[in-house]
């Protein structure tokens, strides 16, 4: 075991700690847990034989990964009591962002996918993740799942079935993200019913956290008009108190709401590039510490 001064141990450590971390929020939607695990990693790293680790960052991927599907597990038994919906922690990846989190951020970070890997178990949510995300051969999450490659193969086909569900996934530019929540604000500003409901699609679904710290709905608000009700609703309560923009979270625009120069709640959605398919608003003020941009 390696000990004192160990300058190469570190650096080499550090040259992976965005991919690290990258996996674990993505495992985790939390910031906190995420880095929670890669300290841990790191850790693991500087107490082990680095003489008999072949490839650091093949070695760190797998302790990384583990060590998440470990805190996921214990994770879902405290989701079971969390009060109304639970969402994913945004992060602000725009440029303001802190530099250490853009990095391996950039791809497969929208809410909506992370919403769509709750569906998943954690091996397969692993198994998803380093195939489609990280581009990682059989063989290897074979490794890091420490099963069979049949077994893992038959894991990542289960995990990709179960997440594609009945709405197929939209590849939309994120300036055209950007316009439709520009116009779907516009229509927010004015109070225009019909405008909105001209943005938001017929099945569209409206999901909230707060956490039971802030006032959100605690089911999934189904079909158009309903959830443009509720937006309109919750818009004319906070009249003259709250600002809309838009911004970048979890590589995509979103909006950020602020009251009195503090964010308030995040709203990102789900697109097909003509309509709103999907809101998911984070009001739980414990979440939002890592969605700060500089206006």
């Amino acid at each position: 075991m390696e000990q004192g001064n160990d300058h190469p141990g570190i650096a080499k450590f550090e040259r992976h700690r965005a991919r690290l971390f990258g996996i674990a929020y993505r495992m985790l939607g939390s910031v906190e847990e995420a880095e929670d695990v890669v300290q841990e990693a790191y850790l693991r790293w500087h107490q082990t034989d680095r003489s008999e680790v072949q490839a650091a960052e093949a070695w760190l991927v797998a302790v990384t990964t583990r060590l998440a599907i470990d805190r996921l597990r214990r994770a879902a038994v405290e989701r079971e009591h969390y009060v109304g919906a639970w969402l994913p922690e945004p992060i602000a990846t725009g440029q303001e962002a802190a530099t250490d989190r853009k990095v391996e951020l950039s791809s497969d970070l929208s809410m909506a996918f992370l919403v769509l890997l709750e569906r998943l178990a954690p091996d397969e949510r692993a198994a998803l993740l380093l195939k489609d995300v990280f581009d990682a051969d059989y063989r290897e999450i074979a490794r890091v799942l420490e099963k069979s490659e049949p077994a893992s193969r038959q894991l990542v086909h289960r995990a990709r079935e179960r997440v594609r569900g009945p709405r197929a996934r939209f590849t939309v530019s994120s300036e055209t993200k950007e316009r439709l929540l520009e116009r779907f604000l516009v229509a927010l500003h004015e109070d225009n019913q019909e405008a909105l409901l001209q943005l938001v699609a017929e099945d569209a679904t409206w999901t909230s956290d707060g956490g039971g710290k802030a006032k959100a709905t605690r089911r999934v608000v189904r079909g158009a008009e309903r959830v443009v009700r509720l937006i309109l609703g919750f818009e004319r309560k906070g009249l003259g108190l709250v600002r809309h923009r838009v911004g970048e979270l979890n590589g995509e625009p979103a909006i950020l709401t602020t009251a009195e120069g503090r964010l308030f709640f995040t709203t990102s959605v789900e697109t097909d590039g003509q309509r709103l398919l999907a809101f998911f608003r984070v009001l739980n003020p414990d979440k939002l510490r890592h969605a700060q941009t500089p206006a």
